[in-house]
């Protein structure tokens, strides 16, 4: 199987990177600074447990057409932000052919739409990954925090595909944590539904998990944050498992937890938000099915105006 990354920054760099440390053909994407980068200094990823470097295959976009017609991609492996889906689909188009397989890990289900009308339905893996990582100063790929893990699967549901299998093949050589999931759609709305909790509610509040569920009724707002998001889930047919809604929840009113979303830590530092693509997207998904979800409203009203007011 031939990938290619798009990027080499912390998702991308680290699930491509693993992949192509164990011998996997990946090539990363990416911008002619960054391709300097690696060609001086190689791939740097660094753990709280260990380091490592080592030189990978890399491309810019000019050189991309024509590396891809003499021998085509796979795979491409998409992990950029929402706000910048555009342009990473105009970016890898000209490695997707016949044959070619597009894995979104992005957080949301919103992409879907688009990726779908540029490269086919059929074309368009599920996917989803829990990983804290970033590209630090110097290019390395800092991995943060707990083991990084990716899901995939057919969104048809056939868990014997060729090239869910393969994947599954190079993940399991690589060391990898993942799953190869027989129902995608419930293990997106699993993390959807928490991911837009978390963002809607430390956003709106500004502060922790754990200095929410201290505040006078902070307990309540959160699970009926979340009560919400489920509401949302089940009205699109997806039941999200009772073991996971426990898990979830309990995570969302841990008190003492320091957990705040990163949409939260982007806004506090200045950065462009996936207010849109999560907590917007929620929030239409629930009108159109009818759904009235206060809590859900309120906090993409709030993320509304701070991002109107970034933009000045």
């Amino acid at each position: 199987m031939r990938i290619l990354v798009l990027g080499a920054g912390g998702t991308g760099g680290y699930f491509g990177g693993r992949l192509a440390q164990s011998g996997a053909d990946v090539t990363f994407l990416v911008r002619p600074a960054r391709a300097e980068q690696l060609e001086r200094d190689g791939l740097v990823i660094r753990t709280a447990q260990s380091d490592a470097q080592f030189p990978v295959a890399h491309v810019t976009a000019e050189a991309l057409p024509a590396l891809a017609a003499g021998k085509p991609f796979d795979l491409v492996l998409l992990s950029c932000k929402a706000y910048d889906l555009d342009s990473a689909i105009d970016a890898i188009a000209p490695a997707v052919g016949p044959g070619t397989s597009v894995l979104p890990i992005l957080n949301g289900l919103l992409h879907y739409t688009a990726l779908d009308a540029r490269f086919g339905a059929a074309n368009v893996l599920g996917g989803l990954c829990f990983i804290s990582a970033m590209k630090g100063p110097d290019g390395q790929v800092l991995h943060l925090g707990r083991t990084a893990s990716i899901t995939f699967g057919e969104r048809s549901g056939d868990t014997d595909s060729p090239r869910t299998q393969a994947l599954a093949t190079l993940c399991r050589q690589a060391g990898l944590k993942f799953e190869h999931a027989a129902d995608i759609a419930v293990a997106q709305w699993s993390k959807y539904s928490f991911v837009t909790a978390l963002a809607a509610a430390t956003c709106l509040m500004r502060g922790s998990v754990g200095q929410i569920v201290a505040a006078e009724g902070g307990h309540a707002f959160m699970a009926g944050l979340y009560a919400e998001c489920l509401e949302v889930a089940a009205a699109a047919g997806v039941q999200v498992p009772q073991t996971a809604q426990a898990s979830m929840l309990e995570a969302l009113t841990q008190p003492g937890s320091t957990l705040t979303a990163s949409m939260l830590r982007d806004l506090q530092s200045g950065q462009r938000v996936e207010a849109a693509h999560i907590v917007g997207d929620m929030v239409h998904r629930a009108a159109h099915a009818g759904l009235r979800v206060a809590r859900l409203e309120t906090a993409w009203i709030h993320l509304q105006v701070l991002v109107a007011a970034q933009l000045g």
